[in-house]
């Protein structure tokens, strides 16, 4: 964990975890981990005790992981072309229900093929990165069928995605997409999407991304990407509006 601006970080958490893919921090500063791989587990690390518990079990990784206002962990199973959700307040771990996709990759709207990234707004609507089928799918609360709100659509004007990688709504109900196939991060506003990082190409200049997988907001608009083939982190700082646009350098 580093404070920004720092070269050191200013604490490390050991855990028994192997080969995580993902993680999601919570306002109180609690971190769940993925462990699926090889331990059948997602973990969370309490920042009061200093602890580790084992709060789901899974048969898969989790190659993207959630926290709703209610309390309810999200996992996408990114083998099992699922997302499954289970309650924290709710004692028996055996509890994982089926929320998105049928466990067999494919393209119709109750199917997921690869899902990666995963955000669920305040009103329980589930976005999920459905990499192999190049778009981002929207399950509204309690539905099985997911809309299409980003990539391919028929006779419908969105933009084109390459494997997506994670997906945030902002506050102004806003979406950011880490297009990772593209290398470049896209977002949402008035005039439909528009490419925000990365918009010259692949490459290692502070302009540029390779692959990146995962994006998360800070506080003040800043946007921070692990940038995953140049091997670093990457946080590019919120402007200003322009134009009623966003723009980011």
């Amino acid at each position: 964990m580093w404070h920004e601006h720092s070269v050191s970080p200013a604490k490390i958490i050991h855990g028994n975890f192997t080969e995580p893919w993902s993680l999601f921090v919570t306002s109180n500063a609690d971190i769940y981990i993925d462990d699926g791989s090889v331990n059948g587990q997602v973990q969370k690390w309490s920042a009061e005790t200093n602890n580790f518990i084992t709060v789901m079990n899974v048969n898969s990784s989790c190659h993207g992981l959630f926290v709703d206002i209610n309390d309810t962990l999200y996992c996408s199973m990114f083998r099992h072309h699922q997302v499954v959700k289970r309650s924290l307040n709710d004692s028996l771990m055996a509890s994982n229900h089926v929320t998105a996709g049928i466990g067999i990759g494919g393209s119709r709207s109750n199917q997921l093929n690869g899902p990666i990234g995963i955000f669920v707004g305040l009103n329980l609507d589930l976005y999920v990165a459905d990499c192999y089928n190049d778009r981002v799918q929207l399950f509204q609360s309690g539905e099985l069928n997911g809309m299409t709100v980003a990539g391919y659509v028929p006779q419908i004007s969105t933009i084109a995605l390459l494997c997506p990688s994670g997906v945030v709504l902002d506050a102004e109900k806003y979406l950011f997409i880490v297009d990772q196939g593209h290398s470049r991060i896209v977002g949402s506003s008035l005039d439909g999407f528009r490419c925000l990082v990365g918009c010259n190409g692949k490459g290692s200049q502070s302009n540029q991304l390779t692959r990146p997988f995962s994006m998360s907001f800070d506080r003040s608009g800043n946007i921070f990407v692990t940038d995953t083939s140049n091997h670093r982190i990457q946080k590019f700082k919120y402007l200003k509006r322009y134009c009623g646009k966003l723009k980011y350098n």
